[in-house]
């Protein structure tokens, strides 16, 4: 009863219920007057009054029966639907029945035939109770113009895109909004069979390749994408030309989010995901090798508390591992995706509060916990905090990791998966040179132990904290400016459970040391993904939001790449999964001098000779010639 108005909630239930039945009684017997009347040419040779006697009774105590075997008096007038008019239908046709029995007994006059009594009363009081409920049913959801009239047309003008069940079931939750908030105008639809059609009073205006006309012409403040089914190349499209309009853009995701769980349409609308901005689609590696591999596994995660390491923790959960020890450096990171996996129900892990550099305390929990599987996420990767603390970067990036590779083959783990970065590609910053680094460190220890080595290497991952897009996003909700380093800029993007995937399909594949990357199409120009989250924000770029050049960080490259021009790209086997053959192979000793002294310039404080000797070492520069077989 919440849900109802004051009025309604100081009424008993049995009075509301009485009211109903008692209206469908007197329809029924008004139906069943004017049905005989009309059968009869309004002449009554033996007096209405007998008529009604001899039918009215029976009738009407069946039709008691009825309603309450229907539950009509249940149906609530702010939902009525094709079932609850069948319902009444059904109701119609049995009485009908009911009459013409009667009428065999009783008789009626010989030249009267038999069954139009009969048939008329059932198409009228079908036609009767439903028209109630119909009524109920407008003055409960109220019209968008009686709403415009009483809130003097201050509604939020809006368009719905999709004219199938998700768009009708978007407008019916729009009309119950109370207060209320839009003015749904029209539908816009491609599939022309719909145009010129109407939708609970609402036209099909046209087809998408529209819209900007016609959300001109309509003077529309929100477009509401409500096609949760369609490819994401189609979403991108739509949100290219409802980019070339001044409203605010919001979609729905896909219906299975509110079918599960019951709940309703409205509150799932969001903003439309930047991610559906990526120029290609996403791609979704095979699942089966994944999960052969890590069932039953006990695996650990370093980095857990991060975007990557976190994801990694929900993706890794739901394979069935024998154990699952999560490892991070910040308690409150490791805190939440611990809580997060245990409350859902998913994963009962193994938190670890520890720093990959520090080698005896790593070593205690390869000790306890044993692990098989060791994905080593762990990494500082801001490039322009990396260049002030060049000694900090490399202890963490290069250290931690040489640290936990070692670690994993002195006690016996079976898979090491590194997870790299784009950066390490023609290093020009710390971060991209210790990430280089420990490529290498993989590289060469794979070629002298039992574990089986590999690395993942890609770019940008969307949303992940602290990077472009959540900081983009700050920027736009202050009211600007963003700020861009350059305006050629460009990068490579990855949704973070589409890089996690990947390093998952890498731990399958990879053995001796091997780097994969993925076919991330064409770089993302920086400047347009900023004009895009500003234009789904219902904001102008250069007008609402201003766009400032900052000038390029120390360290920071233009253009990202994803391998050398020396490294060899090979099919994985899988589509769109890339590996690199490397031309040069990593001698372990060579390395071993090479990571001595980078450390011993580290604990001599001295970040210049560090950060040089690093480049260097991450160039190649001083590597030793590859002999000739």
């Amino acid at each position: 009863m919440s849900g109802e108005t004051g009025s309604v909630r100081q009424r008993p239930r049995w009075v509301s219920i009485a009211a109903i039945v008692a209206a469908d009684l007197i329809l029924t017997n008004v139906a069943l007057c004017l049905s005989i009347g009309l059968s009869q040419n309004f002449r009554y040779p033996e007096g209405l009054a007998g008529y009604i006697t001899r039918y009215g009774a029976p009738i009407t105590a069946l039709a008691v029966a009825l309603i309450a075997w229907r539950r009509l008096y249940r149906i609530n007038p702010r939902y009525v639907g094709v079932h609850d008019l069948l319902g009444i239908a059904l109701v119609g046709t049995l009485l009908a029945v009911a009459l013409r029995g009667l009428v065999s007994l009783g008789g009626l006059p010989p030249e009267t035939n038999p069954w139009t009594s009969p048939v008329l009363f059932g198409f009228m009081v079908t036609g009767f109770l439903a028209m109630v409920r119909i009524y109920q049913r407008l003055v409960a959801s109220r019209t968008l113009a009686a709403i415009q009239a009483k809130l003097g047309g201050r509604l939020r003008r809006a368009m719905i895109v999709g004219a199938g069940d998700a768009g009708e079931s978007l407008l019916r939750e729009i009309a119950k909004l109370d207060p209320p908030e839009y003015a749904v105008v029209g539908f816009l639809d491609d599939d022309p069979r719909r145009h010129e059609t109407t939708i609970n009073g609402v036209p099909v205006l046209g087809d998408v390749n529209r819209l900007r006309l016609l959300a001109e012409e309509h003077e529309i403040d929100d477009l509401l994408i409500a096609l949760p089914e369609t490819s994401a190349e189609e979403i991108r499209r739509i949100t290219a030309l409802c980019n070339d309009t001044k409203a605010r853009v919001r979609t729905l995701p896909n219906l299975s989010r509110f079918v599960r769980g019951g709940t309703s349409v409205l509150p799932l609308l969001q903003d439309v995901n930047v991610d559906d901005l990526l120029r290609r689609e996403s791609t979704m590696p095979e699942a089966k090798p994944v999960a052969r591999y890590l069932s039953g596994e006990r695996v650990l995660i370093t980095g857990a508390g991060g975007s990557i390491g976190s994801e990694l923790a929900r993706q890794v959960a739901q394979l069935s591992p024998a154990s699952l020890v999560l490892i991070g450096k910040g308690e409150n990171s490791i805190f939440e995706i611990d809580q997060e996996l245990r409350h859902g129900n998913i994963f009962q892990p193994i938190p670890i509060v520890a720093d990959v550099r520090d080698a005896s305390s790593m070593e205690e929990h390869f000790r306890v916990h044993r692990p098989t599987v060791v994905f080593h996420a762990a990494a500082h990767k801001h490039v322009p905090l990396m260049e002030a603390v060049p000694i900090e970067a490399v202890r963490n990036n290069v250290f931690g990791t040489l640290n936990t590779a070692e670690l994993a083959i002195r006690n016996g783990v079976q898979k090491f998966i590194l997870v790299s970065t784009d950066k390490a590609v023609n290093p020009s910053n710390v971060m991209g040179a210790t990430k280089r680094v420990a490529e290498m460190i993989i590289s060469a220890l794979a070629s002298r132990s039992e574990t089986s080595f590999a690395a993942v290497r890609f770019g940008n991952v969307l949303g992940s904290r602290g990077s472009l897009v959540p900081v983009l996003k700050k920027q736009i909700l202050a009211g600007g400016p963003i700020t861009i380093t350059h305006p050629q800029m460009t990068r490579f993007f990855m949704t973070i459970p589409e890089a996690v995937q990947l390093i998952l399909q890498a731990g399958a594949m990879g053995d001796r040391g091997e780097i994969f990357i993925l076919d991330m199409g064409e770089p993302v120009s920086i400047v347009e993904l900023a004009k895009d989250m500003v234009r789904l924000h219902g904001l102008v770029p250069g007008h609402d939001i201003e766009i400032k050049y900052t000038g390029i960080r120390p360290g920071e490259k233009i253009h990202e790449e994803l391998s050398y021009e020396t490294e060899n790209i090979v099919p994985s086997g899988y589509e769109k999964i890339s590996r690199v053959s490397h031309q040069r192979p990593v001698d372990w000793l060579w390395l071993r001098d090479q990571l001595a002294e980078l450390k011993d310039f580290c604990d001599a404080g001295n970040a210049e000779a560090a950060r040089a000797f690093l480049l260097e070492l991450s160039w190649g520069k001083t590597m030793p010639p590859v002999r000739s077989s």
